[in-house]
């Protein structure tokens, strides 16, 4: 029994040991050790989320002189920057989603197709925009008038841009649509 008191008071120093406060010196590197953490995380926050690209943000004032405006005909782009830009590369239009029950059956079958229109020029995107109820329900009443087998083979889903592309046109006067792209086409 004396070895167990023994080995009970060896336990309890010990604890006591553990128990005592720690000392200033402890908490000081404690503290810098939890600013060096913070410090980095928000380091790493700042160059992956915060932080601009290069080259990603320029003003008027870096591409002309003096902070002068680009006159009429001219691009705000260096001469570099405007090769980048591809001719054949339209103005895209993305069209909400469209959700519609096919035609010949019944209520079971529907399609839902999200749109992108390809745009000739620029001004064509206002015009779309002032259409917008025009052709949302001309799309609408193209959709809801096919029925499963004339949407399911890829040939027919290319002659359905054709027919989109030609009724989108009909609302255009200051351009045309050259292509329409499904970004999404779901028949259930």
């Amino acid at each position: 029994m004396a070895e167990d008191q023994e080995i009970l008071d060896e336990l309890e120093a010990a604890a006591e040991e553990t128990a005592a406060p720690k000392s200033p010196m402890m908490k000081v590197l404690g503290g810098i050790v939890a600013l060096a953490v913070l410090g980095g995380g928000g380091w790493y926050a700042y160059t992956n989320f915060i932080k601009a690209a290069p080259g990603e943000e320029q003003t008027a004032d870096q591409t002309t002189p003096a902070g002068e405006t680009p006159k009429e005909g001219e691009s705000a782009l260096p001469a570099s920057e405007e090769e980048d830009v591809s001719p054949n590369l339209g103005v895209m239009f993305s069209l909400d989603p469209f959700i519609v029950n096919l035609a010949g059956s019944g209520g079971k079958r529907f399609l839902k197709v999200t749109i992108s229109l390809e745009l000739s020029s620029p001004p064509v995107h206002t015009e779309i925009k002032q259409n917008a109820q025009k052709i949302t329900d001309s799309i609408l009443v193209l959709l809801s008038s096919k029925t499963f087998e004339d949407v399911y083979s890829v040939q027919g889903k290319f002659r359905l841009k054709d027919e989109i592309t030609t009724r989108v046109n009909r609302f255009l006067a200051l351009g045309h649509i050259k292509d329409a792209y499904f970004t999404e086409f779901i028949i259930q």
